[in-house]
């Protein structure tokens, strides 16, 4: 890890820290039947027409109520990729999870609410995840998303700084009791709050949000996390701004890393508007910004707390060589690593075989309002820059180890 030319390029590390080549431990938590499973899902995902048809009767068949779709839904990427229905549904994936040494990050998948009955509904529940949470040493933190608490065009317009009616300011009100009464009880139980990152024209709002939680509850330990991510070219200067304000100001930052997850939806807005794009133009930038960020956080680790929330497989990498270079204790609640709930395991449980702390985000939620989450699943990993095909390669290197194929 020597230079930021290697940084950029992702060239791999002779001697790496973690062996994520290791099918054995990747998959021990799955029985044969679960692996044949997982790759006969894998090789459906890996097929775009097949998802474009899926997504769109999973979508119309769940709306239109039709009997047997939720039945097929359930079995199928409803169980891959979330834990359950609700939070008693999502124990079992909890504790199968933790029996591998590996946390869970509860998620609720609720989305796109406006009604003022739907956003306290959403707000309620996540109180619950994070009362759950505290009961259980197994899961420290709860991801928490504020476009579920607030209608995301009255935050475009408290962004835009255009005077809001009354019944605007009385609702912008309402969210920021949500957010507090949020981040309060989780301070309280001392469970961890990562609050998600969103579209840059509603993410300022979120931003100012997030910085009164942090000063307001972070002060002896890291309880509220932004956000930030790096496929934004202003976001690695934003660390290192809010690291210095947050010393000055006393307390933690809480900093959860990711690449980034608007791009297309980023550039079109931003070309139909006629400004600048916030995203970079190139991959190796933001891989560039990702790991030099990962390297601030962890050289900084002392005065502020982090999650390298990613699939990508040198960036991982290069968290866990840092730590074990600068010999800090891999369990060091300071320094985190997550990963999506049915993806990329050959991360997630080699790095806690090796002894890092490392958490799986676990969706939950009923199938007809998590279904805009699967959807979105199954199209990132069907598209050209998806995942399916290393995922695939992984779970057939193991059932070849175990002679299944």
């Amino acid at each position: 890890m020597e230079s930021i030319k290697k940084e950029v390029t992702n060239d791999p590390d002779p001697n790496p820290v973690v062996d994520f080549n290791n099918s054995e431990i990747a998959f021990n938590n799955k029985s044969d039947k679960e692996l044949k499973k997982t790759a006969w899902l894998f090789k459906m995902m890996k097929n775009a027409r097949l998802v474009q048809f899926g997504s769109v009767f999973g979508l119309w068949g769940v709306k239109l109520n039709l009997p047997f779709v939720k039945p097929i839904i359930r079995k199928t990427i409803f169980k891959q990729f979330c834990g359950g229905e609700n939070l008693m549904d999502s124990q079992d994936a909890i504790d199968h999870l933790y029996r591998y040494n590996t946390l869970t990050i509860l998620d609720f998948a609720a989305e796109g609410k406006s009604t003022e009955e739907e956003l306290n509904s959403v707000s309620e529940e996540l109180v619950r995840a994070i009362e759950m949470a505290a009961a259980n040493e197994s899961v420290p933190v709860v991801s928490v998303k504020v476009s579920a608490l607030a209608d995301n065009a009255l935050m475009a317009k408290v962004q835009s700084n255009v005077s809001l009616t009354t019944g605007e300011e009385r609702d912008f009100e309402a969210l920021k009791t949500r957010i507090d009464t949020i981040c309060g009880r989780a301070a309280e139980l001392e469970v961890g709050v990562f609050i998600d990152a969103e579209e840059s024209w509603i993410q300022i709002t979120i931003d100012n949000l997030v910085y009164e939680m942090m000063e307001k509850y972070n002060k002896s330990k890291a309880t509220v996390y932004q956000t930030y991510q790096l496929y934004r070219h202003d976001k690695l200067e934003e660390i290192y701004r809010d690291h210095k304000v947050a010393l000055e100001k006393g307390y933690i930052l809480g900093a959860k890393l990711v690449r980034g997850a608007y791009m297309e939806k980023e550039r079109e807005v931003a070309h139909e508007n006629g400004y600048p794009s916030p995203i970079h133009e190139t991959k190796e930038d933001t891989d560039r910004d990702f790991n030099l960020g990962i390297k601030y956080c962890v050289e900084n680790w002392e005065t502020m707390a982090s999650c390298c929330a990613t699939h990508n497989v040198y960036s991982t990498q290069y968290q866990a060589e840092l730590i074990a270079e600068m010999g800090i204790d891999r369990t060091h609640p300071h320094l985190n690593f997550s990963q999506l709930f049915g993806m990329s395991d050959f991360l997630t449980f080699n790095l806690a075989d090796a002894g890092f702390n490392v958490a799986k985000y676990v969706p939950y939620g009923p199938v007809d309002v998590v279904i805009p989450y699967l959807i979105r699943r199954a199209q990132e990993n069907s598209s050209v820059t998806g995942e399916m095909g290393r995922e695939l390669e992984h779970v057939m290197k193991e059932m070849k180890r175990r002679g299944l194929a």
